[in-house]
């Protein structure tokens, strides 16, 4: 079944972990660290984040993920952040970041809409054929939660 990323973004604990993983990556000038993770939806259709390993400054593994599943869950979409805010880093999703994505054959399910790149200001969406979007600003985005 298809998703659509704004109904993701309606869902408290989404919004919540797309918060976290921000704050904890220690935004700033420099010295932060990339964090991510995968919304998923697990057998009951229910949405949950799975975080992954901590990433470096700017960079981070991404767990395997065969047939766009974790187990038996499906990914709907997956989420880094862009912490350093200095000016030798890119806010935007990068063109390795597009790559990433665009050429995952493991995330090719019709239901995955994308990655999230949370940066300072906004929060934007590589789409799974590497075209980008701003979703919006970050702070809107996330505020309240």
């Amino acid at each position: 079944m298809a998703v659509d990323y704004t109904e993701l973004l309606k869902d408290r604990a989404v919004v919540a972990a797309l918060k976290a993983a921000w704050q904890e990556s220690q935004p700033g000038v420099s010295g932060g660290h990339e964090e991510g993770g995968f919304v998923l939806r697990n057998t009951n259709g229910e949405s949950e984040v799975l975080r992954w390993l901590t990433g470096v400054q700017n960079s981070i593994r991404v767990p395997l993920h065969p047939g766009c599943k974790i187990g038996a869950s499906d990914i709907l979409a997956s989420f880094h952040t862009h912490p350093n805010t200095g000016s030798d880093y890119l806010q935007e999703p990068s063109e390795t970041d597009k790559r990433a994505v665009r050429h995952d054959p493991d995330l090719k399910e019709v239901f995955y809409v994308g990655e999230f790149i949370i940066s300072d200001r906004l929060i934007y969406l590589i789409q799974p054929d590497g075209y980008v979007i701003e979703v919006g600003r970050r702070d809107a985005i996330v505020e309240g939660v």
